[in-house]
């Protein structure tokens, strides 16, 4: 059985190029089952519709799977149709949140014959073998697919619960090369080392979160937080390192940091490694509160940490409590404070337009973010699939062709969706003001442009040294 994995690219005109964690382990795993598997790499070519379509009628496969995210819905509706023109009798198989948080309408309105829910590592593995001896699809877990004109689930599939034993990714797989010449286009500033010089890599700790806001969506919302071992995290590392000489690791993860216990064990093991890279990753906003906080901090810089990413989101009590948002403003002002001063930068976002936004709210979350010295990663309100505010916009009738909204999704800087009382154009010009007065504060020379749309995270260098 031949098997071709598509992965996608949903900002053609970025120039960054991320090595595909998830899509990552799923290769990794038919690698290992000894299937006969093909990439086509949209997302490193930037394939033409055109060029695609030329290279599929050239592919010989028998199954072609890929995902993405909900907001990639219509990349996917397009995919099916185009593969089901070129190969009538292939099985499609899509993954990721797409799948996983509306299957049943994916199925309905696509050309995708099955949708894998949650973690793939061994679904597809199963799926692939049910396929090949020509067995019921009932037999595997962790999927929906079509049959006779119906769509039918099969059990939920249980979570790998020892993450430990997933081994490491068959980087080469895919076009290691590029992924690490090309990796300082999507690292954060401000840079440890010159630009030039980094060589990153994404690497994944831990599957999960342990929160549940109502605007979030991920292929582990209904499954347990699970961490991996800081053994097995430097294993990885060390290998990257040895491969590619990488210095610079992204822990890609919903929240690489969920209690200081697992963050101190993880970050003594890599002062005691010495592993000579610089690191960032996503914690908890009050992961550094108390007396021990700024010790710990000085551990997270001395092993090579950059920076932290925790999400402040709204300075609205009202609004945070809507967002089921267990953030407390205090602790995010307290964290910020301590690792500033052990020299780490402190990376935010926030999601603006929320049925309670008003000019006031706004404003009180923007002078927040002033005060505090952060140019926050903005985005609007997008509800998506599998979410509390997408039931919010469907139950209330603010959206009654579903189709339509999926289709027009996207990115989050852009304003698709206007759940408040502020007419857009204020709305986006009231943003845009407050993030400019940030930007001259903290002298990053955003344009216009750029104030929404930066590519990555903006901050100014705070003080402390480097492994």
């Amino acid at each position: 059985m031949k098997v071709l994995l598509i992965n996608l690219c949903l900002r053609r005109d970025t120039p960054k190029k991320i090595y595909p964690v998830g899509l990552g382990y799923v290769a990794s795993a038919l690698y290992r089952a000894g299937y006969d598997i093909e990439i086509v790499n949209i997302d490193t070519y930037r394939y033409s519709e055109e060029e695609l379509k030329d290279i599929l009628c050239k592919k010989d496969f028998d199954v072609v799977g890929f995902g993405c995210i909900a907001t990639g819905y219509k990349v996917v509706k397009g995919l099916c149709s185009l593969i089901r023109t070129i190969k009538k009798d292939a099985v499609i198989v899509i993954g990721n949140s797409v799948a996983a948080s509306i299957p049943n309408f994916v199925l309905e309105k696509t050309e995708a014959d099955i949708a894998v829910i949650g973690e793939g590592d061994v679904t597809i593995v199963e799926l692939l073998k049910c396929l090949e001896n020509s067995e019921p699809l009932e037999s595997v877990d962790g999927i929906y697919f079509k049959k006779d004109g119906r769509i039918f689930a099969t059990k939920v599939r249980q979570p790998i619960l020892k993450i430990d034993e997933i081994p490491l990714p068959e980087w080469d797989l895919f076009e290691m090369d590029t992924y690490v010449r090309e990796s300082k286009n999507y690292v954060s500033e401000p840079y440890p080392i010159a630009k030039d010089e980094i060589r990153a890599s994404p690497l994944n700790t831990a599957r999960g979160c342990i929160y549940r806001c109502t605007f979030c969506y991920h292929v582990f919302r209904d499954n347990r937080y699970r961490f991996r071992s800081p053994y097995s995290i430097i294993k990885e590392v060390k290998e990257l390192k040895r491969r590619y000489r990488i210095n610079y690791i992204n822990f890609w993860d919903e929240l690489t940091f969920c209690s200081r216990k697992q963050a101190e064990v993880l970050v003594d093991e890599m002062l005691k490694e010495d592993l000579g890279i610089f690191w960032t990753g996503a914690c908890r906003s009050d992961l550094f509160r108390g007396p021990e906080g700024l010790g710990l901090a000085k551990k997270f810089k001395e092993s090579g940490c950059v920076g932290l990413s925790y999400s402040l989101e709204s300075a609205s009590e009202r609004i945070l409590r809507s967002m089921n948002k267990r953030l407390k403003t205090e602790d995010f002002v307290i964290q910020k404070n301590i690792l500033d001063n052990a020299g780490i930068i402190t990376w935010t976002s926030l999601v603006l337009g929320y049925p309670e936004e008003t000019e006031e709210t706004i404003k009180e979350t923007m002078e927040f973010c002033y005060r505090n010295d952060i140019y926050p990663s903005a985005g609007f309100l997008l509800p998506q699939p599998g979410t509390p505010m997408y039931d919010y916009i469907i139950d209330n009738g603010i959206v009654t062709d579903i189709e339509k909204y999926l289709l027009e999704l996207g990115d989050r800087q852009d304003l698709r969706i206007n759940l408040t009382k502020i007419p857009s154009s204020r709305f986006i010009a009231l943003v845009k003001k407050y993030l400019e007065r940030i930007n001259k504060k903290l002298n990053l020379n955003l344009d216009d442009a750029k104030l929404l749309k930066s590519d990555h995270y903006k901050a100014r260098p705070v003080s402390g040294g480097h492994p």
